[in-house]
């Protein structure tokens, strides 16, 4: 009998490969505009399918809590007919619309002290770009991320050597550490926080922190290099792999109320902190991942290795 996180990595990496598939053939009939103006694609629900049916069909009285729905997808009949086309390519046995709906629909359950979040593509727009975006399943149990799987399809697995091969896929098990493999499932190696390194990364989109204050607060701190901005939870990667020192995303002044949804941090948290990291909000509280489908409770984030956590949020509370 496999393992829950070997079921959960087996269905992550089945959907790396639809969405390899449909980013090789994207169209532009393969995304739409969701109600908030973010994009939305046929990866993304394709994603979302086939990780809801594996975590379901094998725990049926979980919890699900993933980004997508099905409102937008059954208004458009078209990009539903091509994630039912991409599904049955990668789901073993032809499926109807109407069953892949419901699979998808098992990810809007409600957040408690015991379910499984998942951002089916984190960073769409990178995605789109054919760049960085990250496939991301957490398992909170009595409040705490216990699981973290993050599948970064065009990470390199060293970003200074592109050439050293291309796709991630890191494992995190509370109290186990943390470990890179390849998209094939090979072990790449145990993955630890650089304690040397001095970088900062952040989001690719300006509007998703405070760029402003970011680099004043990397000045502050003597990173001379620059930023690696970049899509997705792929940052948080890096920081476990120590690549980078210090990620952060501050509330962009334009949008102060703004909170953090669980699936874009509840992965690489757990990733971070096992390979000897710490992960905060802008005012040093632990994130709470159990308020809500946003982290009402916790503004901002800061993720360092460690050595940097006080310093950061010294330095935060001064500029």
């Amino acid at each position: 009998m496999l393992s829950k996180k070997q079921i959960a990595i087996d269905a992550v990496l089945k959907a790396v490969r639809l969405c390899q598939q449909v980013q090789t053939e994207l169209v532009p009939a393969d995304s739409l505009q969701k109600a908030d103006r973010s994009p939305v694609t046929v990866a993304d629900f394709g994603a979302q399918t086939l990780i809801c049916k594996a975590i379901g069909d094998a725990f049926p009285k979980t919890v699900i809590v993933a980004e997508e729905d099905t409102e937008s997808l059954k208004a458009n009949p078209a990009l539903l007919d091509r994630v039912v086309h991409y599904v049955n390519r990668f789901s073993g046995s032809p499926t109807p619309s109407k069953k892949i709906c419901e699979w998808i629909h098992r990810g809007t359950g409600a957040v408690s002290e015991n379910f499984w979040t998942l951002d089916p593509i984190d960073g769409t727009k990178g995605f789109l770009r054919r760049e960085q975006y990250a496939i991301a399943l957490a398992e909170i149990i009595d409040g705490d991320v216990a699981l973290g799987i993050l599948a970064c399809p065009n990470l390199p697995h060293r970003l200074d050597a592109p050439e050293s091969g291309r796709g991630c896929l890191f494992v995190a098990v509370r109290g186990e550490g943390s470990a890179m493999y390849t998209l094939t499932g090979t072990f790449i190696a145990q993955v630890h926080v650089g304690q040397e390194t001095h970088r900062l990364a952040e989001s690719f989109e300006s509007t998703h922190g405070d760029s402003d204050r970011h680099a004043k607060i990397a000045h502050h701190l003597q990173m001379g290099r620059p930023p690696v901005q970049m899509d997705s939870q792929a940052k948080y990667g890096l920081l476990a792999r120590g690549e980078v020192s210090l990620y952060l995303r501050l509330p962009n002044p334009a949008f102060p109320d703004y909170r953090e949804c669980i699936w874009d941090h509840a992965a690489g948290t757990i990733i971070v902190e096992e390979a000897g990291g710490t992960v905060t909000d802008a005012n040093g509280a632990p994130l709470n991942f159990c308020a809500g489908r946003r982290m009402v409770e916790n503004r901002g984030i800061i993720a360092t290795n460690g050595k940097r956590q006080l310093q950061t949020l010294e330095t935060i509370r001064r500029l």
